[in-house]
């Protein structure tokens, strides 16, 4: 018997960086908590743009935020999971030696910049909701960091390979689409934080249905037994889940929660 849905969002249940989710979404989630299932978005957002894209629902789902270094429910913080401030530094300092390569930096409360374009300023507040901070410095943020966003607009795993291949062994690194490239402390991910939740409730993998597409998907899907990935997912993800659904532009989260219904 299934008790608990588990999904990302980008890429998963909208094409990435889309700020609009099917209405429809709501109100599966809702007929899902009348029948006792407990429902977890999982996401690389912060919890303050999960909140704002499940507005209708927001009191009745778990956030699992900023790729597991946040868990939550409405109004309170369950967890969170910050990064040496040691290899915060560290990891800026490297970034900004790419100028092609832009870096938010995300705490519980915000999301802070240091850059001057315009224009991701603008679709990080407009499409994701983003609760921004423009600074001057990023390395004089006193906010304890949970994860580091490297963005580039196309080709980020190319671009920031030598990043990942130095901090890789620090930290958890992983890539989110084809823009992002996410860093957090190590142990941090979706699936560790799916895990807390599945043993506070008492819930187990077999009991868990979860929806991914990318590779910071991977260990969220490995604690659902029914574990899907979505038509557009990448090779690695579709190989490691069970199941697949349709792609995320035909609602394949969607029907499958509307044939479970």
């Amino acid at each position: 018997m299934i008790k608990l849905i588990v999904s990302d969002v980008d890429g998963t249940l909208v094409e990435d960086g889309s700020p609009e989710l099917n209405p429809e979404i709501f109100k599966a989630i809702l007929k899902l908590r009348e029948k006792g299932l407990q429902v977890v978005i999982a996401s690389g957002r912060p919890w303050a743009s999960v909140q704002k894209a499940f507005e209708p629902v927001k009191e009745k789902i778990f956030y699992v935020s900023n790729n597991g270094a946040y868990v939550g429910c409405y109004g309170r913080c369950l967890y969170a999971y910050s990064i040496e401030p040691s290899m915060v530094k560290r990891l800026i300092e490297r970034v900004r030696l790419y100028p092609e390569l832009e870096i938010v930096y995300a705490g519980v409360n915000g999301d802070y910049v240091e850059t001057e374009n315009e224009a991701l300023c603008r679709w990080l507040v407009d499409s994701y909701k983003f609760n921004l901070i423009r600074v001057k410095d990023l390395l004089a943020v006193e906010e304890p960091c949970v994860k580091i966003s490297v963005y580039k607009p196309q080709g980020i795993e190319a671009a920031a390979r030598d990043i990942y291949e130095e901090f890789n062994t620090e930290l958890k690194v992983a890539c989110a689409g084809d823009m992002w490239m996410d860093c957090m402390a190590k142990g941090v991910n979706k699936g560790h934080a799916v895990k807390m939740i599945q043993e506070s409730l008492g819930i187990t993998p077999q009991e868990t249905m979860a929806f991914g597409d990318q590779l910071n998907d991977l260990e969220m899907l490995d604690r659902a037994y029914y574990s899907f990935a979505v038509a557009n997912a990448r090779d690695e993800v579709r190989k490691a889940a069970r199941f697949q659904a349709d792609s995320n532009v035909n609602n394949g989260v969607l029907k499958i929660l509307k044939q479970l219904l």
